[in-house]
């Protein structure tokens, strides 16, 4: 309370003249008497709240049931089996019934029994089997057995477990090509062309690739680690290079046991 009151000083009981603040006077524009009259001028008696005194409807001319519903004339109709209704002319109503007087085109009749035939029918037919289903969720959802993949179908197939025919026709065409190879290759043999490596070659020459792939390991672990020079770093890509092709030679002799050479 003591920072809300204002500082004791003896020129406070001084009495002040009071300031009388004199406002500008009120701007109208010049347009005024113009809009007022022009306002007036478009305004029409009625408009938005309507009359001020309107009359009260008589109690003899009530509202009935039905009264503003359009009512039909004689020459009016409706099709009474459609919903909402529909109204009809006479070029769009269906043919009559025939009576029982009507005589059938060309004089055709039939003694068939419908309602006979109809019961020997439905008696002598075969009930039809309920599709198979199944439920998968607690709330009841059903799906296709047949198509969910817990029926064994194609285990009991006929062809079931044996050799599809496009894999026989398959290794029908890669032994033919094998024949072929083998006739083509004893025939370059027979004509000199060809000779085959014996078992004793082809071990000397799997043992020498074997031999030159070591002393290049050697010299390749007896190289400096940091290769901070430039024929350093040439002498180890071109051991790199050397041993992965003798690499790439001893494993396809290795993997083929019959080896063919030419004779130049």
């Amino acid at each position: 309370m003591a920072d809300m009151l204002p500082v004791e000083s003896i020129y406070n009981l001084i009495p002040r003249e009071e300031v009388k603040v004199t406002k500008q006077p009120r701007h109208t524009s010049k347009f005024r008497e113009t809009v007022k009259e022009e306002t007036q001028r478009h305004k029409a008696p009625n408009k938005t709240m309507g009359p001020v005194k309107v009359d009260v409807p008589s109690p003899e001319k009530f509202l009935q049931k039905h009264s503003k519903e359009p009512k039909l004339t004689d020459n009016d109709c409706i099709d009474f089996t459609e919903k909402p209704l529909k109204k009809l002319c006479d070029d769009q109503k269906k043919p009559r019934v025939p009576l029982r007087t009507d005589h059938p085109v060309m004089g055709i009749q039939t003694k068939k029994n419908f309602t006979k035939t109809n019961a020997v029918e439905t008696i002598m037919s075969v009930p039809k089997k309920p599709q198979p289903i199944y439920v998968d969720t607690r709330r009841g959802d059903k799906q296709l057995l047949d198509t969910s993949g817990l029926v064994p179908k194609f285990t009991n197939k006929k062809d079931y477990g044996q050799t599809p025919e496009y894999l026989i026709k398959r290794n029908e065409e890669v032994q033919r090509a094998q024949e072929e190879y083998d006739a083509y290759i004893r025939e370059r043999i027979r004509q000199g062309s060809m000779k085959q490596l014996s078992d004793e070659e082809r071990d000397a020459v799997l043992q020498g690739l074997k031999k030159n792939w070591g002393e290049l390991h050697h010299q390749y672990q007896g190289i400096s680690v940091v290769t901070d020079t430039t024929p350093k770093k040439y002498r180890k890509e071109r051991l790199e290079t050397e041993m992965k092709q003798l690499e790439k030679d001893i494993d396809m002799i290795e993997r083929h046991k019959t080896i063919y050479i030419a004779n130049r």
